[in-house]
């Protein structure tokens, strides 16, 4: 069951491995991969987090800001870029007895409304992945179209609020 301390090993710093598909609606689409890095803090005792994305080889950064709702025992993650300066449509999920986490939301993407699915998952003192999915038909078929692969930067302790 989630708890209020869920992301707490997510506190601190990370370089990140992106890996994007060129046009995330389409299976045969070709990939990108670029770097990044990444600082996150908490809020409300870790019942709140906010990491902040740099991604200098592409110009833009952006935000998660992670909220738990006590009652619910639910997360809602709410993603922004500066380039739009707007909150995405939050997902909302739990991690689960094996630590992964799985949270699922609606958006859309190029005009079409799609079904979307965060998950996080191979989580250590030093290393955490995240993907994200789409799906078109209300979540029978996934399309696998971005994931970040989290590297501890040297010298951060981690796990801090």
């Amino acid at each position: 069951m989630s708890t209020a301390h869920d992301f707490d090993f997510f506190f601190g710093d990370w370089d990140v491995a992106h890996r994007r598909r060129l046009d995330f609606l389409d299976p045969a689409s070709g990939w990108e991969e670029f770097g990044a890095t990444s600082h996150c803090w908490s809020l409300f005792g870790g019942a709140a987090n906010i990491d902040e994305l740099y991604v200098p080889e592409q110009g833009w950064t952006a935000l998660t800001l992670r909220l738990f709702d006590p009652e619910t025992r639910q997360w809602s993650l709410n993603w922004a870029t500066e380039r739009t300066g707007r909150l995405f449509p939050p997902t909302i999920g739990a991690f689960g007895p094996d630590g992964r986490g799985v949270f699922h939301g609606d958006d859309t993407h190029d005009g079409k409304d799609v079904r979307v699915r965060f998950v996080w998952s191979g989580i250590s003192a030093t290393t955490a992945h995240w993907e994200q999915a789409f799906s078109l038909d209300g979540g029978d078929t996934w399309l696998t179209n971005w994931s970040m692969a989290f590297t501890r930067r040297a010298g951060d302790p981690g796990g801090r609020p």
